[in-house]
C-alpha cells in the first residue's frame, strides 16, 4: 500500500456467480470542499456504503476526510455489487487518516457489512470468495466473526474475524481479532423418507434405484396417489455421501443465498420448488444481482418437479442446456454470470389433468385435445433429454395385503454404492464420475458395445429412439450391469435398459 499524495489502497473480492475476482479499493483525499464520491460502476447497497462507512468510522470513535474524498473500486470496468465492500472502504479511508499503517492492508482481502455504530454484519459468499482469494494468491482474509466457521472451510488461509470496526483496526495492527462462535458438526440428514414405506411398486423401485445408480434422470407418470411423491422424496436416502470436493462446491453455492454455512454439507442436496415457480427462481436471475436458481442448489443433488405440466413451459425449456452441460449462464448487459448445475432431474406427472386418462378401471373426464395438451406441456426436446421414464399403475391389491416386508434404503442403497464405485474404477482418469455424465462418443467408441445392438437399430428405425437416445440406452446398460456386477453389459442388460428408456414393462 502506498499513502504518498494521500492515496490508501486495501482489498476485497467480488463475486461474478462462484468465480472471484480481487478488487482493489482505492481511497483519495485533496483538497476542496468536504464531500465523498465513488466510482468504479457500483451499484445502489454500495454506493450507499459511503454513509454507512462515515457514521461507522465516526461512531468508532475516528474522524472522517474533512476535504475531498475518493473512492474508486478496481477494475473500475467490473461492475461491483453487494455491501461486503464496507470493511476494504472503511480500512483504506482510515490508511489515509494514518490510523492504520500503510503496509498493513497488503496480501489480506476483507469481507464483510459495517452498521452505523461499527458493528460488523454478516454477508453472503464468504466461501467462495475466500476460495476464490486463495485461488489468486492471497492468503489473509479477515471476515464477520460470526462467519468465521465458514471461512475456516477454506485450508491454508489466515482468517481473522472481526465484530466491531476497531476490532479491525486491531487486526491490521496485528492484534488476533473476535473469537469464532461454537462450530456446528455435520450430521447426516435423517429427513428423507425410507424406501421400506413404499410399498409394491417393484417397477418403479427398480427404475429408481438404477436412476441413483448412474445419476439417470428420471420421469415418473401416473395417476394421483400412486405414490410418485413418495418415490422422488425416497431418491436421496439412497444416494452416496458427497465427496470433500462436491460438498465444498454445494456449500460455495449455498453461501450465496444463506449467511451461514457452519460445516460442510454431507449429503445430496434436494430442491423441489413449487409449480408456480417463476424462470428466475428456477435457472437463476434477478433484478440486480443475479443470484443461483434452484437448479444451482440442487448442483451435486436431486431436482424435483412435482406435477411438472403445471410449471411455466417457458421455466421447463429453459432446463435444456442445464441437463446437457451441467451449468447455468445468466445473461446480463454488462456481465454474464455463471453458476454450476450438474443435479439430477425427477420429473412427476399426470397423464391428463384430471389425471385418470389410460389408468385401469379409471374414469377420465378431459376431452382428447386436452390431454394431448397437457402431455404437450412436457416438450419432446425435454424429454428426450431424460434417461429413464417410469409408467406407476394403482396397485391391483390393499396395501396391508402385500406380501413381504419392502427393502429399506440402506439395503437398496450398498448396491447404489457399489456400482458408483465400479463406475469409478471404469473413469478413473476422465472428468466424469458416474454414466449418465459421460459423452456420447466416449460411450460408443471407447467401452465394448454390448451385445444384441440390432434391437437399438429396430427402435431408431421405427421412430422410438433418437441419436441421443441410443447414447442414453448405452448409459443406463452399463449402470444395470454394475448393479449386477457385470463387467460390461450385454444383451438381457441392454434390453432392460431399452425398457426402461421407453417406459415399458421389464421382465427381471
Amino acid at each position: 500500500m502506498s499513502s504518498v499524495w494521500g492515496i490508501a489502497r486495501a482489498q476485497s473480492v467480488a463475486l461474478l456467480g462462484v468465480d472471484a475476482t480481487v478488487v482493489t479499493v482505492e481511497a483519495w483525499t485533496g483538497s476542496g470542499l468536504p464531500r465523498t464520491i465513488m466510482v468504479g460502476l457500483p451499484d445502489a447497497a454500495l454506493t450507499q456504503a459511503k454513509e454507512r462507512c462515515r457514521a461507522a468510522v465516526l461512531s468508532t470513535g475516528y474522524t472522517w476526510p474533512s476535504q475531498v474524498l475518493t473512492i474508486n473500486l478496481t477494475p473500475a470496468s467490473l461492475p461491483k455489487t453487494g455491501s461486503h465492500y464496507d470493511l476494504g472502504i472503511a480500512a483504506a479511508v482510515l490508511a489515509t487518516e494514518r490510523v492504520i499503517p500503510a503496509a498493513c492492508t497488503q496480501g489480506i482481502v476483507l469481507f464483510g457489512e459495517l452498521g452505523l455504530d461499527g458493528a460488523v454484519h454478516p454477508v453472503r459468499g464468504v466461501l467462495p470468495a475466500l476460495l476464490g482469494a486463495k485461488k489468486l494468491g492471497i492468503g489473509k482474509a479477515v471476515v464477520p466473526a460470526c462467519q468465521l466457521n465458514e471461512a475456516g472451510l477454506v485450508e491454508g488461509m489466515d482468517v481473522r474475524g472481526v465484530r466491531q470496526l476497531k476490532d479491525l483496526i486491531d487486526v491490521l495492527r496485528g492484534g488476533p481479532g473476535a473469537p469464532a462462535p461454537p462450530a456446528c458438526q455435520a450430521v447426516r440428514d435423517q429427513t428423507a423418507p425410507d424406501l421400506k414405506d413404499v410399498v409394491g411398486l417393484a417397477q418403479a423401485r427398480w427404475a429408481l434405484e438404477v436412476a441413483a445408480a448412474g445419476r439417470h434422470h428420471l420421469y415418473l407418470h401416473g395417476p394421483p396417489g400412486v405414490g410418485k411423491t413418495l418415490l422422488a422424496s425416497c431418491l436421496p436416502s439412497i444416494l452416496p455421501d458427497l465427496t470433500v470436493d462436491e460438498a465444498m462446491e454445494v456449500a460455495a453455492i449455498h453461501s450465496l443465498v444463506d449467511l451461514s454455512i457452519d460445516a460442510l454439507p454431507t449429503r445430496p442436496p434436494y430442491a423441489a420448488p413449487h409449480h408456480s415457480a417463476s424462470l428466475a427462481s428456477l435457472i437463476g436471475g434477478g433484478a440486480r444481482i443475479a443470484r443461483p436458481g434452484a437448479v444451482s442448489l440442487a448442483h451435486r443433488g436431486v431436482l424435483f418437479l412435482d406435477e411438472a405440466p403445471e410449471f411455466s413451459v417457458h421455466a421447463l425449456e429453459a432446463l435444456r442446456t442445464p441437463l446437457e452441460s451441467g451449468e447455468v449462464v445468466l445473461g446480463r448487459a454488462q456481465m454474464a454470470v455463471k453458476y454450476p448445475a450438474r443435479f439430477q432431474l425427477v420429473l412427476a406427472a399426470n397423464p391428463c389433468p384430471c389425471g385418470m386418462a389410460s389408468t385401469p378401471r379409471g374414469k377420465c373426464t378431459c376431452t382428447p385435445m386436452a390431454i394431448r395438451r397437457y402431455a404437450a406441456r412436457i416438450s419432446g426436446p425435454i424429454l428426450d433429454r431424460i434417461d429413464i421414464q417410469a409408467r406407476i399403475l394403482p396397485l391391483r391389491r390393499c396395501l396391508t395385503q402385500q406380501a413381504g416386508e419392502p427393502e429399506s434404503s440402506a439395503a437398496v442403497a450398498e448396491r447404489v454404492t457399489a456400482a458408483r464405485a465400479r463406475q469409478a474404477v471404469r473413469l478413473k482418469g476422465t472428468q466424469w464420475k458416474t454414466n449418465a455424465e459421460v459423452t456420447g462418443q466416449f460411450v460408443r467408441k471407447e467401452l465394448p458395445l454390448p451385445q444384441g445392438m440390432a434391437m437399438l437399430d429396430a427402435a431408431v428405425a421405427n421412430g422410438a429412439l433418437s441419436a441421443r437416445g441410443v447414447d442414453k440406452v448405452l448409459k443406463i446398460a452399463w449402470t444395470v450391469a454394475d448393479l449386477m456386477g457385470a463387467d460390461r453389459p450385454d444383451a438381457d442388460h441392454l434390453s432392460v435398459a431399452l425398457a426402461l428408456r421407453q417406459g415399458e414393462e421389464i421382465v427381471r
